[in-house]
C-alpha cells in the first residue's frame, strides 16, 4: 500500500490526494476502484519514495465533486458546473450509480417530490408513458414515441411501448387499412435502430396483426395481444433471445384476448393475468392464462349483467404484488378488489370518490389507471395520483402540481414516477430525497 494508504491524483493539472479507503467507496467495477487491484500497482510508491500519483487528463472541477462524493455520501454540485458535464465525467469514472443515488433515493410513494417537469416536443398531446428501468423514459404521441435518457435528454423519436430493458425498446403498432404495416418490433432506446421484427404464423404461414398490450415473464418470454384478420385474435408469445415465436394462445368463446387492454405476468402463478376492459369493450372480461395446459384458470366478467349508466364499469386492472387479488378501478374512481383464491364473486368496492374527487368542471377527463410498486398502491385520478399503504391499502400520500390538466397516463421504474399530463404537451418527474447522511 502507498504510504499512509494515500494515492495522488493530477487531473488536468489539478493535484489531488486521497486514501485508499475513499477510494474503495466506488466499487471495484469503477475506474477508481480498480486502482486498488494489485494490476494497477497501487501499492508501488513514487521513484522518490512518496504517495503514489496518477495523471488523469479529466475535468478537475468535477473530479472534486465526485472525489467528495466518495468521502462524504452527499452530491454537491457548484452553481457553476453544469450538471451534464458532472454526469459525463461520471460516466467516463464509472461512478455514474453513486451520483443518481445521491441526487434521489430508493423509491418511497410517501416520499415523492416533484423534480422536473418536460415539455413535450412532439405535435399533439402525449397519450402514453412508459419508464426505463434506467430512470429515463418514453412518452407516445400518436404514431411516435418521444425516448427520453435518465438525465431526461431527448434521444431520436422512434414509433409506439413498452422497456424490454433498459437498452431496448419493444413498439406495438396498429395495423393500417390495406397496409401490412402492424405487428410488433425492437428498437434501439439510445438510436432507434430497428433490431428485431416479431412475426406471427398461422399454420405455418406468417400473418399481418396489430400488436396490443405487452407484458414479459422471467423466462425470457414475450406476450402481446393480437389481432389478425381472419379471427386471428389471442395471445402472442415470443423468445426474447430469438425473437421467434414460441407459442399463440386462441381466443376462446367468451373470453377477449385480442383486444386485451392490459397483460401482466404473476412469478408466482406461473400464469398471465388478461384485462380486457371498459369503454374498448362493452363487457369486462378478467382472466389468468396457463400457457402449460392452454387453459383459462380463473376468469371474472361482468358479462350478463344488466348495465346502466350509473353502474359501476371497469376502467383498469392490476394484480397485486401478493398475487392474492386483483386491484380494478372504475369511473367513479372507486377501487376494487376481486379475490384470485376464489373461483366465483364480485368485485368488493371501496368507494372513496365522494371524500377525494377533485374535478374542476368544464376539464378535461381522463380514465385512471392503476400501478403497484414495494407494496404500494398507485391511483390516477384526474390532476393527482394517490398513494395507498399497508395490508388495507390506506390512502397515505396524494402526488399533485399545479397546472397540467388531468393526468392520462403514468408509470414507475428507476426509482421514479413519471406523470403525463393531458393538457399540456408535459410530463412531471417525481424523485424520493435521498436519506440524511448521520
Amino acid at each position: 500500500m502507498a504510504a499512509g494508504g494515500r494515492v495522488r491524483f493530477n487531473v488536468g493539472g489539478q493535484l489531488f490526494e486521497t486514501t485508499t479507503t475513499t477510494l474503495a467507496n466506488a466499487g471495484r467495477d469503477s475506474m477508481l476502484g480498480a486502482l486498488l487491484d494489485a494490476s494497477w500497482n497501487v501499492s508501488s510508491s513514487s521513484p522518490g519514495g512518496g504517495v503514489a500519483e496518477y495523471f488523469i487528463d479529466r475535468n478537475p472541477a468535477c473530479f472534486a465533486v465526485l472525489l467528495d462524493l466518495l468521502r462524504t455520501g452527499s452530491l454537491h454540485v457548484p452553481p457553476h458546473l453544469p450538471e451534464k458535464l458532472l454526469y459525463r465525467e461520471a460516466l467516463y469514472y464509472g461512478l455514474l450509480d453513486h451520483v443518481r443515488a445521491a441526487r434521489w433515493g430508493a423509491f418511497d410513494g410517501d416520499r415523492l417530490r416533484l423534480a422536473a417537469s418536460v415539455p413535450g416536443r412532439a405535435p399533439g398531446d402525449g397519450t402514453a408513458i412508459r419508464a426505463s428501468p434506467d430512470g429515463g423514459c418514453c412518452v407516445a404521441h400518436g404514431g411516435a414515441v418521444r425516448v427520453y435518457n435518465w438525465m431526461l435528454d431527448e434521444r431520436r423519436p422512434v414509433n409506439d411501448a413498452a422497456y424490454l430493458d433498459a437498452a431496448t425498446l419493444l413498439i406495438a403498432a396498429r395495423e393500417r387499412l390495406g397496409k401490412c404495416d402492424g405487428g410488433m418490433a425492437a428498437f434501439s432506446a439510445a438510436s432507434g435502430d430497428l433490431r428485431h421484427r416479431f412475426r406471427v404464423a398461422h399454420d405455418r404461414q406468417v400473418k399481418s396483426f396489430t400488436a396490443g398490450a405487452l407484458a414479459f415473464d422471467q423466462d425470457s418470454r414475450i406476450f402481446a395481444s393480437c389481432k389478425g384478420r381472419l379471427n386471428e385474435y389471442g395471445i402472442g408469445v415470443w423468445d426474447r433471445v430469438t425473437g421467434e415465436q414460441a407459442d399463440f394462445f386462441y381466443e376462446h368463446p367468451g373470453v377477449d384476448l385480442g383486444d386485451a387492454d392490459k397483460l401482466q405476468w404473476l412469478d408466482a402463478t406461473r400464469a398471465l393475468m388478461v384485462a380486457t376492459l371498459f369503454p374498448k369493450a362493452d363487457n369486462c372480461f378478467i382472466g389468468l392464462l396457463d400457457f402449460r395446459a392452454k387453459n383459462v384458470v380463473w376468469a371474472w366478467s361482468d358479462a350478463g349483467v344488466a348495465a346502466s349508466l350509473d353502474d359501476k364499469r371497469v376502467l383498469h386492472a392490476i394484480a397485486m404484488e401478493d398475487e392474492r387479488s386483483v386491484c380494478v378501478i372504475n369511473q367513479y374512481d372507486d377501487l376494487g378488489f376481486l379475490d384470485l383464491r376464489s373461483g366465483s364473486g364480485g368485485v368488493r368496492w371501496s368507494s372513496r370518490s365522494k371524500l377525494m374527487n377533485r374535478k374542476v368542471p368544464g376539464e378535461e377527463s381522463c380514465y385512471p389507471k392503476l400501478a403497484t410498486h414495494g407494496g404500494q398502491l398507485f391511483s390516477s385520478m384526474n390532476d393527482s395520483i394517490s398513494v395507498f399503504s399497508g395490508p388495507e391499502y390506506v390512502l397515505t400520500s396524494t402526488l399533485r402540481r399545479s397546472h397540467g390538466g388531468a393526468i392520462c397516463d403514468f408509470s414507475i421504474g428507476g426509482d421514479r414516477l413519471f406523470a403525463l399530463h393531458s393538457e399540456e404537451n408535459v410530463f412531471d418527474v417525481w424523485e424520493t430525497p435521498p436519506p440524511p447522511i448521520i
